[in-house]
């Protein structure tokens, strides 16, 4: 334990994998089920895995399966996978600032412009409390709602409420309906808060202070900051677009509503897209060209530090600079009037590379490891895990032992891995005392 400790960086995968096994413990206990009887290990496990991973892929059939107990338990791990990858990843943060000399510690404070050395404390209470607000409102929102216009009991109305919300906020997916959100996909009073929670929540918590904290001058904003809140911005515009104009005359997903709701229900399935995990349309019945869209949406995520997944808008706008000053042969990537560090482009580069590696090399094992699943199918179902998005073309339910396993991998390593690798990286710098000779390798 004592070594666990001397490297807190280890102490994050080490805690989810307790919280994944606890998890899965008490969910193979039989008043757990509806029917009473004992949960089956491996469908624990991948229950747990997507829950603590804050996923929502699930290989049963959620609100039919589990009872009351259960789904209790699935709440609480995704708060606990949600809120509590945040605050491993801020207190990882800290931990590295205070391994560092002061002038280096002054300089991590001023980069991320939010937190001075000591202010955990008062950063984990912003945090907690800025979840249970949104959690709180979403809650209000789809009591009444449920309450006055579908007739459900009060108690019911409640617990629904903030099952979704917590899901929502922590961009978890489970939902307590067989068929998700599509029979709320037109009740703006339903989907828009959901999809609005589930923004917030994926926007990542350093971004989302600062923003509100300077909101009159945008351009006092850190890097992160702009390349997060811009960058998230000009997904949900792009993605909205691109599903409003393939998915229009489908009659299966957009084709069955008037152009009104056509608007809401691609606004709000695109803001579910990127790791929040619900759909109000069924995602089997997409067009072939909406793949493609969704795939680069779910591995690109949410912002960094949050409740989202993938690879985080922050590392691929970056990489979208890094390329930009290439191509114009500028010397420095910059963003606005700052200068990034060269050790953020190789963090960026390292990050989106080993991700296109687990996500090649895992869509390849599934396709071995599964008969009569396509390759597109593969694709998607591994993208959706690793990116801990949790939409599904309908296959995770039907996969062999073997590929629940491999998706049980991806869902665990694309949760705690980008962290775990970013941090690790950040540890492990070291000044040389020498440079070797430079050389410039064909490239090309």
């Amino acid at each position: 334990m004592r070594r666990l400790l001397r490297h807190p960086v280890r102490i994050v995968p080490f805690g989810f994998l307790v919280a994944i096994l606890l998890g899965t413990g008490l969910l193979m206990l039989p008043w757990a089920t509806s029917e009473h009887s004992y949960t089956p290990f491996l469908t624990a496990l991948f229950t747990a895995t997507s829950a603590v991973s804050v996923t929502g892929m699930a290989v049963v059939d959620t609100p039919n399966y589990w009872n009351e107990f259960g789904l209790v338990m699935i709440t609480v791990l995704t708060q606990v996978g949600g809120l509590g990858i945040v605050t491993g990843a801020t207190l990882v943060i800290l931990v590295v600032a205070r391994r560092l000399g002061l002038r280096s510690r002054l300089l991590v404070q001023a980069e991320t412009a939010e937190f001075g050395i000591g202010d955990v404390r008062r950063l984990l209470l912003r945090i907690a409390g800025l979840a249970l607000a949104c959690e709180s409102v979403i809650t209000a929102i789809l009591t009444a709602r449920l309450w006055i216009t579908y007739d459900y009991p009060f108690a019911q109305a409640l617990w629904h409420s903030v099952f979704h919300a917590v899901q929502a906020f922590n961009n978890g997916g489970f939902a307590l309906y067989t068929d998700n959100l599509i029979g709320f996909s037109s009740d703006a009073w339903v989907t828009l808060p959901l999809a609005i929670g589930t923004v917030i929540g994926g926007l990542g918590f350093p971004a989302l202070f600062e923003a509100t904290r300077e909101w009159r001058q945008p351009r006092r904003w850190a890097v992160a900051t702009k390349l997060t809140i811009w960058g998230s911005l000009t997904l949900l515009v792009a993605g909205f677009l691109g599903l409003l104009v393939i998915e229009w005359a489908n009659p299966s997903t957009l084709g069955l509503y008037a152009w009104p709701d056509k608007l809401l229900v691609a606004f709000t399935q695109n803001a579910f897209i990127r790791t929040g995990g619900f759909n109000v349309v069924d995602v089997e019945a997409l067009e072939d060209e909406t793949y493609p869209l969704i795939i680069a949406l779910m591995f690109i995520g949410g912002g960094s530090a949050s409740t989202a997944g993938g690879i985080k808008v922050t590392t691929f706008f970056l990489l979208a600079f890094v390329i930009w000053a290439e191509l114009r042969g500028e010397p420095d990537v910059t963003v606005g009037n700052r200068r990034v560090a060269t050790a953020s482009q190789r963090q960026a580069i390292t990050v989106a590379l080993l991700s296109v590696a687990l996500v090649a090399v895992g869509t390849v094992l599934l396709v071995f490891l599964t008969e009569g699943v396509r390759y597109y199918q593969a694709l998607f179902e591994v993208t959706s895990a690793f990116t801990t998005t949790g939409l599904s073309v309908g296959v995770a339910s039907a996969l062999p032992e073997s590929g629940q396993l491999a998706l049980i991998v991806l869902m665990f390593v694309g949760r705690v891995g980008p962290l775990t690798l970013g941090s690790a990286i950040a540890l492990n710098t070291r000044r040389r005392l020498y440079r070797y000779p430079e050389e410039q390798p064909i490239v090309g």
